[in-house]
């Protein structure tokens, strides 16, 4: 920097002596003795000398970089170290208007953006800062195909600074970053798809400031205020004015600016089998004759201390040099505060598994008193944050390092209101064995059970942990009624499953909390062994063999298995128990009849009305369809075992006609012959208007998922692989004889199943009705899609509709004659035309 400057000097200087000597043959000018005032020197726009920019009246905080303030003025001081060093950006809500969340989004603590950036110096004095991507990579420098993916993928710079001083000994230098913090930039602030969400606008410069920005070892806080225009909420219907307000909204946000490692974490790569949730990029290296995605797990990086390193190797239990380590927000209510520990706390045996001991802890969060620098924004502190919301949830985010997939920290979501989601999933599954739950109100000690069971659930979303829908399936359905045997094991393998409460245990079967609740389980261990533990001296390929062999040497443990909820596949269900969801069920619904009549007794509140009793009882239903949907599930069914090319086996395998039929009539008796149990008068009068018809919307919605073309064309296909498989015609024959019954005996047809006999016409006459189109060629039609397309006329689903209403249509003209009941004469006459009309347009 010293000889720039003298570089400048010098000439300057040169221009001197050119002019002079131009001048030289003129005549020289007569002196003048007055004293002339100095010409103004033109402004510097170079760096200044350090004291001439930082002087002693600057404020001045040291850390990941030094921040000074004079002023309103801001500056960053870093040393020429730091320059190509990653930095990532947390940005997150620190406080929020109410009037502009957006369901589960919108209140203190959420993030808002994520990025990683670059400083570099640029010419002219300038620093530049780059916004990073890490989704295109090529690993290895030495190859050619690194030069050309750098040069196609250069990094764009989101900001230039000017070089206002260097530091006295030239190994840095200092910037002004105050019209960069307050502009509206996406760095800082908002990413675009939050900015939707919340119905905010542009940023509106005079009522925002910089609050303050604090500075530490590896990171720097920034808070800011800041206002933006409030974007009016859509119209419900065209036509009307504006659904909410417009205006402005303020918001107090935190940007964490965190110093990545130097030298990434060595990352492990992804398997399906055992699931984590990634970081991806695509890869010009990994494959010579092509490109490869690449995923890699999140996860800590847990280490052994260094003296502890031959311990580590020879099996002993060690603690890691860091621990995971969570703050309990101190605006938490304090009675929940020891359960939302004791949820952190459970992981500890299963980091055993993985080598460790002492590797997850939960803390309170030290008092102003305790230490005056802890703050809740800070990026290097994980906390579970308390929210004062509406939102009956939770949820478990993390941040983690792009390169290697490393996690940097945490922000649990707790919403307030998860409890009454836990009262209401408790009374209704777990208060036949559990009397503490045959109220409205739990007690605190129940309560905190299953805010420590959530707690545990989320702590294993941020562990780098997905949800495992499918563990419960290994848990045979007999074995949740054996006390001693469940009490033991639990109820499902994995608490990152949806299994909640054991819902399958009778009055009868006397058992205790221990077999209700879920817990960490055999899944999680083996998952967090699989993950977590070192394998010291390995590299990252060496790493995937053996992790590949671990995974192969426990496959045919069911309990150990991994299976995706792709929404085919019926071993992966949310809120489904045991390996036959039909039989498991057939005892949830027992459970249900028992519960529904004791409702009113229950929930009867001295001064209040009917609200909690409305709530209850609209779960029931909803407990009751998601049984009749692990049913459906079973129907056009695939089960998917991912495999490497090594195993032997079907990755895809249609579920046994025998059990589709099963879940057929599981539907047939429980839902589609009218379940009047829950019917219940005393309910109903007090909580449902007499034009509401819950059961039949139950029935119309399945009915549609069970003609669905998708589930339909699923049937034919299976055929193509499994002669044995479970026929379109054959289920359309089950669905019409279950919905049907009454025919063959000519009896009376009640309303309910009018209604859904109704229903099966008109559905199976929108797919009968497909007319082709008016012209030859192009489409014409309807081309239903869900998941993969189904254009319904290249498909047999078409001829089996129209094979079916031709067959009913025989059935309801035999049966009229022999009806006396009027109304269920008016009902066939008025059927059998709807048909002729599909079947016969004139």
């Amino acid at each position: 920097m010293k000889k720039c400057f003298s570089l400048l000097v010098l000439l300057g200087c040169c221009s001197v002596m050119s002019f002079a000597q131009q001048k030289k043959s003129a005549p020289p000018a007569a002196a003048d003795t007055a004293k002339r005032p100095a010409a103004p020197r033109p402004p510097q726009t170079g760096p200044k000398p350090y004291k001439e920019v930082i002087t002693d009246k600057a404020n001045t905080r040291k850390g990941l970089f030094a921040v000074h303030k004079l002023e309103d003025k801001w500056y960053f001081e870093m040393g020429d170290s730091l320059l190509g060093r990653d930095v990532l950006v947390v940005n997150r809500i620190s406080k929020a208007p109410i009037n502009t969340r957006a369901g589960f989004f919108g209140y203190a603590g959420d993030e808002i953006n994520e990025n990683v950036i670059r400083f570099e110096k640029g010419p002219n004095n300038k620093i530049f800062l780059r916004n990073i991507s890490y989704s295109v990579y090529a690993k290895d420098s030495s190859k050619p195909m690194y030069k050309s993916v750098q040069n196609s993928n250069i990094q764009p710079i989101a900001a230039a600074f000017d070089i206002k001083a260097f530091t006295k000994d030239s190994s840095g230098f200092v910037i002004d970053v105050t019209d960069f913090v307050n502009s509206d930039n996406d760095i800082l602030y908002f990413a675009s798809f939050f900015k939707s969400s919340l119905r905010i606008g542009g940023v509106q410069p005079d009522k925002s400031y910089i609050a303050d920005i604090k500075t530490y070892p590896i990171n720097t806080e920034i808070k800011t205020v800041k206002t933006y225009a409030k974007m009016p909420a859509p119209a419900l219907f065209p036509g009307m004015p504006s659904a909410g307000p417009a205006g402005n909204a303020t918001f107090e946000l935190n940007s964490s600016l965190v110093l990545l490692p130097k030298t990434a974490m060595q990352p492990r790569y992804y398997d399906d089998r055992v699931a984590y949730f990634t970081t991806e990029y695509t890869d010009f290296d990994a494959d010579p004759q092509g490109v490869k995605d690449v995923s890699l797990i999140t996860r800590w990086r847990l280490e052994p201390k260094e003296e502890d390193m031959e311990k580590y190797k020879r099996g002993e239990l060690v603690e890691p040099k860091k621990p995971i380590i969570y703050y309990i927000d101190p605006h938490t209510p304090e009675k929940w505060v020891p359960y939302l520990i004791l949820g952190v706390n459970d992981w500890q045996k299963a980091f055993e598994k993985a080598g460790f001991k002492n590797a997850i802890i939960a803390k309170r969060a030290p008092t102003r008193e305790e230490d005056s620098t802890w703050s809740l924004e800070d990026a290097r502190y994980s906390a579970i944050v308390y929210k004062p919301s509406e939102i009956p949830n939770a949820s478990g985010p993390h941040v983690h390092d792009p390169r290697s997939g490393e996690i940097l920290e945490s922000h649990i979501n707790w919403y307030h209101n998860v409890m009454s989601l836990l009262r209401n999933w408790y009374l209704i599954q777990a208060s036949p064995s559990d009397p503490r739950a045959r109220k409205a109100h739990f007690d605190d000690e129940l309560m905190g059970d299953l805010i420590r069971f959530v707690s545990s659930h989320e702590v294993g979303h941020t562990l780098g942990l997905p949800h495992n829908m499918g563990s419960s399936s290994a848990t045979p359905v007999e074995k949740l009624r054996n006390k001693a045997w469940v009490e033991e094991h639990g109820h499902t393998s994995s608490i990152m499953d949806y299994a909640r409460f054991n819902y399958v245990a009778q009055p009868n079967d006397s058992i205790g909390i221990a077999g209700l609740y879920p817990r960490i389980g055999e899944y999680d261990m083996w998952s967090i062994e699989w993950g977590y533990k070192m394998l010291p001296g390995k590299t990252e390929e060496e790493e995937k063999e053996i992790l590949n062999d671990w995974v192969k040497s426990r496959f045919n443990n069911k309990s150990l298995r991994f299976l995706h909820a792709d929404g085919m596949d019926p071993r992966a269900q949310t809120e489904s128990l045991g390996d036959n969801p039909m039989k498991a069920n057939e005892y949830g619904i027992k459970n249900l009849k028992w519960i529904v009549p004791q409702l009113p007794a229950w929930l009867n509140e001295k001064g209040e009305d009917y609200k909690n009793l409305d709530q209850v009882y609209d779960e029931v239903y909803n407990t009751f369809s998601r049984y009749i949907g692990h049913a459906a599930m079973h129907i056009g069914g695939i089960y998917t075992d991912l495999k490497t090319t090594e195993q032997e086996g079907a990755v895809y395998t249609v579920v046994p006609k025998a059990i589709q039929k099963e879940a057929m009539a599981f539907i047939q008796k429980n839902l589609f012959t009218t379940p009047t149990w829950l019917l219940h008068k005393s309910i109903m009068e007090k909580v449902t208007r007499p034009v509401e018809d819950k059961i039949s919307s139950l029935q119309d919605s399945w009915l549609n998922s069970l003609f669905s073309p998708l589930r339909l064309q699923r049937l034919i296909a299976s055929t193509n692989r499994d002669a044995g498989a479970y026929r379109i015609d054959e289920y359309m024959n089950d669905l019409k004889k279950g919905i049907w019954s009454e025919l063959p005996a000519r009896k009376p047809i009640d309303n309910y199943r009018r209604n859904l006999q109704k229903a099966y016409v008109e559905r199976l006459n929108a797919l009968a009705n497909i007319t082709p189109p008016a012209s030859g060629g192009g489409g014409g039609g309807i081309t239903i899609s869900f998941g993969p397309s189904v254009d319904v006329k290249k498909t047999d689903i078409i001829s089996v509709a129209r094979g079916t209403l031709r067959s009913l249509r025989a059935e309801i003209a035999a049966a009229i004659p022999a009806y006396s009941d009027k109304m269920s004469r008016y009902h066939l006459q008025d059927l059998k035309e709807r048909i002729d009309r599909v079947l016969d347009p004139k």
